[in-house]
């Protein structure tokens, strides 16, 4: 199939299927929160819930309404911020980490992460619900200028823990990245806060994460943003060399910034030229940064990645460069495809081994945001084409 016709498929089965399904089964109903996983059958688990599964959730419903979805969006993304405030918010105004099935609280502990996706609800729900926007702004001042006075480093960017938890990641960042970019155009917000708080995250990303010799992006660090010693150090993945050559992309056009459309350029074709298998046209999960695999399972999410970041190579670019990227986008899409085929339709697979077989298990709810986005995404820049 053409990319158009990829379009079309993705997004009849997002409206009539995944986002019928996870809003019935994915959703405790009114008052309740978001399920960890739905299983094969489409029954949702009991699994832990991940304090993180809860605002990308509310991000889906969000966006999918904001994109004019006819089902009930309303009462997933208002129910489920309640839930995630109600369950996981601590006294100190931080969220916990992990959650049972019926609401008891299992792990309080700070992640940087989960920070991350509370504040990319917050600025979904202020454009989608316009009476909540104050509140919405509110609260991603306040969150922001609690992680600022408290998990501040040094240099840029943020500590995991006072004192730092070892290795600082690069991946909260990317998230944190992400909702920095939603929150400086939110009507109401700090913009300026915001804005300042992307940039300083782009410089991290230019001058630390990524590698000044090979161009790519590392996951682990030192406390001062070295490469993390050892092997843990040496880690890349090919999904999030496609990830923030994505943020990149949209950072570097809103500022004009020709260096961050370069070294995103340079991130993509690490990503597609050593973490691409020959064999079955997926991204793997894992290389080292001699760019050899170090583990070969392709699970869903990058191959998202590798869609959204190459459709918008496509967006912004010309001529048989511009064909050169549709092409990629038409592999990524075909890729993810693989993962949609499921006995219950609006589900999907998360693993794939290396010989091609995907691993029985529950879909997990996590994965939905990674999906929904590079639908939407793909819409977005097939009409700049």
């Amino acid at each position: 199939m053409d990319i158009h016709a990829f379009s079309r498929d993705l997004n009849e089965w997002l409206s009539t299927a995944a986002l019928p399904l996870w809003r019935e089964r994915g959703f405790d109903g009114p008052g309740g929160g978001l399920v960890e996983t739905v299983d094969m059958d489409g029954q949702p688990t009991r699994a832990n819930r991940r304090a993180r599964v809860q605002p990308r959730q509310v991000y889906c419903f969000a966006e999918a309404g904001r994109r004019g979805w006819s089902g009930d969006w309303q009462t997933v993304a208002s129910d489920g911020m309640a839930y995630f405030d109600w369950v996981y918010l601590q006294p100190s105004g931080f969220y916990g980490a992990l959650a049972d099935a019926d609401g008891g609280l299992l792990d309080p502990s700070f992640d940087l992460y989960n920070q991350a996706f509370a504040l990319l609800a917050f600025a979904y729900l202020a454009q989608v619900f316009p009476e909540r926007s104050a509140e919405m702004a509110e609260r991603s001042n306040a969150l922001r200028s609690l992680l600022e006075a408290r998990y501040k480093h040094p240099s840029a960017g943020f500590e995991e823990d006072n004192p730092p938890r070892l290795p600082l990641c690069s991946n909260p960042h990317m998230h944190l990245f992400e909702a920095c970019l939603a929150s400086e155009t939110v009507a109401g917000f700090d913009q300026i806060a915001w804005t300042n708080l992307s940039d300083e995250i782009a410089g991290l990303c230019m001058g630390q994460f990524i590698d000044r010799e090979s161009g790519a992006l590392r996951e682990f660090f030192d406390a001062d943003w070295a490469p993390f010693p050892g092997e843990k150090g040496r880690i890349v993945e090919p999904g999030h060399q496609f990830e923030w050559a994505w943020l990149l992309l949209r950072w570097g056009e809103r500022r004009g910034n020709a260096d961050a459309i370069v070294k995103a350029r340079r991130l993509f074709n690490i990503g597609e030229q050593y973490g691409l298998s020959p064999v079955r046209d997926v991204s793997v999960m894992t290389l080292y940064d001699d760019f050899s695999v170090a583990d070969p399972i392709a699970r869903l999410w990058p191959q998202t990645e590798w869609l959204k970041a190459a459709i918008r190579f496509a967006a912004l670019s010309q001529g048989e460069e511009r064909q050169r990227y549709i092409r990629s986008a038409e592999r990524a899409a075909a890729a993810l495809t693989l993962f949609l085929e499921t006995p219950v339709r609006g589900l999907w697979r998360d693993k794939q081994t290396e010989d091609g077989a995907f691993i029985v298990e529950p879909a997990p709810a996590s994965s939905f945001y990674h999906i929904l986005c590079a639908i939407y995404e793909l819409d977005d820049c097939l009409k700049r084409l």
